[in-house]
């Protein structure tokens, strides 16, 4: 299985937030931008695997910034580490002025999803090669998120944990 790089698995959703879609202060609803990221995600790692893939868990979400009525938002999702049968992805949300079309980020995530057969089974992904210094930063920090995840679990020993242990050493 031939390594992709995170530029392969890059999928970038964009729309307008409408009036249906916000809270009482007129600012997108949390449930909707996670639904949103969510899709671009599943597509990022649906493109990296080429399998039906399903959301194992959400690592991480910060909201950041508030995104108003009107905007246009942009979910950008890429992979940053494959596993054996599984992805992480990292989502970078951004939001567009209206007047000067300058693009703030406003929220981020991490998502993991697994790859799986027909049947449902769990099946092997190709690895990531990442290629600019920011992939490479998330792609190293990647191995960090599931140690910490799988230690917090009780799936492995503290012992186990080698990326964390070199933190503190």
């Amino acid at each position: 299985m031939e390594a992709k790089t995170p530029e392969q698995s890059k999928t970038i959703l964009t729309d307008m937030v409408l009036p249906g879609e916000t809270n009482p202060l007129n600012n997108l609803f949390g449930g909707e931008l996670l639904a949103r990221m969510d899709r671009a995600a599943s597509i990022s790692a649906r493109r990296h695997s080429r399998r039906i893939v399903v959301t194992a868990s959400v690592n991480h979400v910060a909201f950041n910034r508030a995104v108003p009525l009107g905007s246009v938002v942009t979910v950008e999702a890429k992979v940053s580490r494959a596993f054996n049968t599984s992805m992480e992805v990292f989502i970078d949300v951004w939001i567009e002025d209206r007047e000067s079309g300058a693009k703030t980020k406003a929220n981020e995530a991490i998502y993991t999803f697994v790859a799986v057969d027909e049947t449902g089974k769990p099946i092997a992904v190709p690895e990531v090669t990442p290629e600019t210094k920011l992939e490479k930063d998330r792609y190293d920090a990647a191995l960090r998120r599931k140690q910490l995840s799988l230690l917090l679990a009780g799936k492995i020993k503290p012992s186990e944990a080698t990326e964390l242990k070199a933190l503190f050493m």
